[in-house]
């Protein structure tokens, strides 16, 4: 993306290789995001589009045109390794300014009557937290955004367009907002529920497309083949994040559900109750209540309809402010919920000697066919899940979540998972990592799956029973009745 024409208000790039780059430098949006694959262009284009908006403000009383803008990076050898070459690499210091390394101030002044003040900020350094959201900016550019808090971009959303000082310029800031690139995060990110789910009216989000694909940007600027050769040898996820451009799932240690397939299992459109068919789920208590809810098709499919989860919750309160509205709802009135719940609920408080099942059952909760799980063992309960992954029902896949339980889909990826023992190369825990909020969810599944598997072995012996009662002959002797 090269620099070709400086007019007098404006620059422009050619943007023929990155034509997403272009739609999201053309949107006036306050806040702007663009997310990715790797190698797509989007730093540079976030570093040109400074410079070009820096160009279109308005001058002040003296004719320059000022802007101040804060460029953020979740630590500081990123910000130094990456976000600061990036931006010389393009405008280099003393050709285009002067870089205050100490302070890693960049004033850009080789534009004729352009002003462009550049604050490089980390957010592992103290001191430039502290004067990052205590300057006036025009506006901000937040690198790699997935890694840094949603607090910071609230708290430079309040510094942004209070620079140039209105007294002093005309109208102050032209253009003010703040634009983010990112690699795609995880669907369960601050990012995510921003633009995906709830998008305020002067927010826009661009996505560029798969480097695979016919419509791929910035190849001109990149290796031959560089696309093909990345994706060869990596998993699933990782092709699917840096090569695809979607958004994936972390992957920190060994997965406890390899067989999950994201492409396999999970369904393309929200899945709504099947009607006349009994509800089931499973549930996980603690301090951090959680429950999936689904249901057996009558191909055999276990569907995955939904799924809750808490953060420091008492079980009647989760049942009250979440499982009953929802039971109670449109989508599920009238249904029976039967399932199994973790057994160590069965234990008593040490405050009312209630257990959890005392509360499931209560007249005010009613969830009578919530019961507990034969055993809590962790191999059981892994098998249960697994078995309905490894199944085809009539050449489909006996397992298909919702798209929308993005917890739930998160775990299954590889979110659950056993943690890698410090020191190894390829030495995991036996256990699977509890400490993160995923775990609930994922056993609130493993309950879920035993529930299925243990009423399919009832139903069998119940349907082997009748069939040898049918089978048996009775006639009478001289002796009485007797059973043949």
């Amino acid at each position: 993306m090269a620099e070709t024409t400086i007019k007098t208000y404006r620059i422009e790039y050619d943007y023929r290789h990155v034509p997403t780059i272009r739609d999201f430098a053309l949107d006036n949006s306050r806040i702007r995001g663009i997310m990715g694959p790797f190698g797509s262009g989007k730093s540079s284009g976030c570093v040109h589009e400074l410079i070009r908006r820096g160009h279109e403000q308005l001058p002040d009383r003296d004719g320059v045109r000022r802007t101040r803008w804060a460029v953020v990076r979740n630590s500081y050898p990123q910000l130094r390794d990456s976000t600061i070459k990036t931006f010389h690499y393009w405008y280099p210091p003393k050709v285009c300014g002067e870089y205050r390394s100490t302070t890693h101030d960049y004033i850009i002044d080789c534009f004729p009557r352009v002003q462009i003040e550049i604050a490089f900020r980390a957010l592992d350094r103290e001191e430039q937290i502290s004067n990052l959201l205590s300057v006036e900016y025009t506006g901000a550019w937040v690198n790699e955004a997935r890694e840094v808090p949603y607090s910071i971009i609230e708290a430079l959303d309040g510094r942004i367009n209070r620079y140039p000082p209105r007294p002093e310029g005309i109208g102050g800031a032209t253009w003010a907002g703040i634009i983010m690139d990112t690699n795609p995060p995880t669907k369960t990110s601050w990012w995510y529920r921003y633009f995906e789910l709830n998008r305020p009216g002067n927010a826009q989000i661009f996505k560029q497309p798969s480097g695979l694909s016919p419509r791929a940007e910035n190849l001109a600027n990149l290796a031959p083949d560089y696309y093909q050769n990345l994706a060869k040898g990596k998993g699933e996820m990782y092709i699917r994040v840096y090569v695809h451009g979607q958004y994936g799932y972390t992957l920190e240690g060994k997965p406890v559900f390899p067989s999950f397939k994201d492409n396999v299992h999970c369904a393309t459109h929200k899945l709504s109750p099947l009607k006349a068919i009994p509800l089931i789920c499973g549930m996980d208590f603690g301090l951090n209540p959680s429950v999936v809810i689904g249901q057996i098709s009558p191909r055999g499919q276990l569907l995955i309809l939904d799924e809750l989860t808490s953060n420091g919750m008492g079980l009647k309160q989760f049942c009250r402010n979440q499982l009953l509205p929802l039971l109670q709802s449109d989508r599920y009135r009238g249904f029976k919920l039967t399932g199994y719940g973790d057994p160590s609920g069965s234990n008593r408080s040490q405050t009312d000697e209630s257990t959890c099942y005392d509360i499931l059952h209560s007249n005010d909760i009613g969830l009578n066919y919530i019961i507990e799980a034969p055993t809590n063992a962790i191999i059981p309960r892994i098998g249960a899940v697994e078995h309905f992954l490894n199944t085809m029902v009539d050449g489909a896949p006996a397992f298909v979540l919702s798209p929308h339980c993005a917890d739930l889909r998160e775990a299954l990826n590889g979110g659950y998972h056993y943690k890698k023992i410090a020191g190894t190369e390829d030495s995991y825990m036996n256990e699977p990592d509890k400490r993160g909020y995923l775990s609930h969810i994922a056993d609130a599944l493993m309950y879920m799956c035993m529930y299925v598997s243990q009423k399919r072995e009832d139903d069998e012996r119940y349907k082997q029973f009748r069939a040898q009662m049918a089978g048996k002959t009775v006639h009478q002797s001289g002796d009485g009745i007797t059973g043949m």
